[in-house]
C-alpha cells in the first residue's frame, strides 16, 4: 500500500533550473507534479525533460520535453531508469510554480550501481625544466618566488597564480583551441556531468605540447615547490626538510644543472620537445604513497564549457587525498553570472569552503581531503550575451588535472 508523503510548494524563476536525477530516496515509489502556472510555451523553458537509460541504468539522452500547463497532473513511477530534469526557466516575467511529491511504499530491489572507469592515471614524462623556460612565465620559476607561493599555499590550501604562462604561449595556445579540427566529445553521464572534452589525437600542435607539459616531470616538481606536496623524489618530504631545504627548488628554478642531474640534464637540453629515456632519469623511491602505487602520479583532460553545461556532486567521486590544477583560457569577458566557476564543499555540507572563478591565463591550485567535493556551476542561459563581444567565442576552456601524491 502506498502512503503519501509530505508535498512542496516549488517556485522556479529565472535562470532556475533543476539538472538530471531520479527521485530515488527513501522509499518514493511514484512521483507527481501538479503545475499551477500561467499561460506558459516552451520558449519560456521551465520543461520536463523525461531521459532514456542505457544497459547499465545511465541517463542517455532527452527522449521527451513537457511543457507545464495549467491545473495539469504529472506523475510517474521512481525507479532506476526514471531520470527527469527540469530546464532552465528562460522566461524572465513568469514563474514556474508547482505542488511536488512523493507516494511512498515497500522498497523494491534495485540493480547495483555501475561503477564508471575513471580517467587513467599516469607517472611524470620525462621532461628536464627547460621545458619551464619553455612555457611558464618566469616570475615564477624564480626560487624566493616560490617559497613565498608555498608559504601562501600551506596556509590556505588553494592559490591563484595569474599570468601563468608567456604572454606569446598564451596567445599561440587560445589560438589554437579555436581550431575547427579539434574534435569534442560530449562526457556525461547527465546525473553526474555535461560538457565536452577534447580527443587528443585531433588536436594541434601546441595543445598537445601544453598537455606534455602539464604531464612533465619538471612541473611534477614545480608543483613541489609551489605547494610542498611530495610530487617528485626530489621533494623534500617532512621527515628531511631540515637537511635537503632547497634542493627542489635548486632543480625547477635554477639552470645549472646539479652533479647527480648533469648527466641527464645534457642528454636533453637540446631539445626539449623530445623526452628523455626512462633509463636516463633516477628512480623514484620506494614506498607507498597516497595513491597507492609508490609514485606520484596524474590524470587530467582538455574541457570546453558552453550553456548548459555543469558538473555536480556525486557519491562516486574521488576521496582522495589531491591536488587539483585548473588552467583557463579563453575566458575573457566572462562573468560569475554566467555559472561556469568551480566550487568546493564539504561532504554533507552545503555551504561553499571556496570558488574558483574562470580567469584568463591563470592557473589554479587546490588541495582537497578525503571529506572535500567539488562541481562546476551549471552555465546558465546568461552567458549567451557574451557572443556580443566574441562572437566565435561560445564558452571557454580549461586543463583540469588531478596529481597525487
Amino acid at each position: 500500500m502506498l502512503q503519501l508523503s509530505l508535498w512542496s510548494l516549488i517556485l522556479k524563476r529565472h535562470l532556475d533550473v533543476l539538472l538530471c536525477h531520479d527521485d530515488e530516496l527513501e522509499g518514493r515509489r511514484i512521483a507527481f507534479i501538479l503545475y499551477l502556472v500561467p499561460p506558459w510555451e516552451k520558449s519560456d523553458g521551465g520543461t520536463l525533460d523525461l531521459y532514456s537509460a542505457d544497459e547499465h541504468f545511465r541517463p542517455q539522452q532527452i527522449v521527451k520535453s513537457l511543457v507545464p500547463s495549467w491545473n495539469t497532473l504529472v506523475f510517474f513511477e521512481v525507479s532506476p531508469v526514471s531520470f527527469h530534469q527540469v530546464s532552465e526557466v528562460l522566461s524572465e516575467e513568469k514563474c514556474r510554480l508547482s505542488v511536488s511529491g512523493w507516494f511512498h511504499g515497500p522498497a523494491i530491489v534495485r540493480p547495483a550501481h555501475h561503477t564508471e572507469a575513471p580517467l587513467p592515471r599516469s607517472p611524470h614524462i620525462p621532461y628536464d625544466h627547460e621545458i619551464l623556460y619553455e612555457w611558464v612565465n618566469p616570475v615564477y620559476l624564480d626560487m624566493d618566488s616560490q617559497a613565498q607561493i608555498q608559504e601562501e599555499f600551506e596556509e590556505r590550501s588553494e592559490i591563484l597564480l595569474k599570468d601563468f604562462l608567456k604572454k606569446e604561449k598564451y596567445q599561440l595556445l587560445c589560438e589554437a583551441l579555436e581550431n575547427k579540427g579539434i574534435q569534442w566529445s560530449s562526457r556525461g553521464p547527465a546525473n553526474k556531468r555535461l560538457y565536452e572534452t577534447a580527443e587528443e589525437d585531433s588536436l594541434p600542435d601546441i595543445p598537445k605540447k601544453f598537455l606534455q607539459f602539464l604531464h612533465s616531470e619538471a612541473l611534477f616538481l614545480l608543483l613541489s615547490n609551489f605547494t610542498g606536496l611530495k610530487l617528485h623524489f626530489l621533494a623534500p618530504s617532512d621527515e628531511d626538510e631540515d637537511a635537503g631545504e632547497g634542493r627542489a627548488a635548486d632543480a625547477a628554478g635554477n639552470s645549472g644543472p646539479k652533479p647527480e642531474q648533469e648527466e641527464t640534464e645534457q642528454h636533453t637540453a637540446s631539445d626539449p620537445h623530445q623526452p628523455d629515456q626512462p633509463d636516463n632519469i633516477p628512480e623514484a623511491q620506494d614506498g607507498e604513497t597516497q595513491n597507492g602505487s609508490g609514485t606520484p602520479v596524474c590524470a587530467g583532460e582538455l574541457r570546453h564549457w558552453t550553456h548548459g553545461h555543469y558538473t555536480l556532486v556525486h557519491d562516486a567521486q574521488a576521496t582522495e587525498f589531491a591536488l587539483d590544477l585548473l588552467f583557463f583560457c579563453g575566458c575573457e569577458d566572462w562573468d560569475p553570472e554566467y555559472g561556469g566557476f568551480t566550487s568546493y564543499i564539504a561532504k554533507g555540507e552545503d555551504e561553499e569552503l571556496l570558488t574558483v572563478n574562470p580567469e584568463d591565463n591563470c592557473l589554479a591550485l587546490v588541495y582537497r581531503d578525503k571529506e572535500t567535493m567539488k562541481f562546476v556551476k551549471y552555465i546558465n542561459h546568461r552567458s549567451l550575451a557574451r557572443l556580443r563581444k566574441h562572437p566565435n567565442r561560445t564558452g571557454f576552456w580549461d586543463f583540469s588535472f588531478v596529481y597525487y601524491e
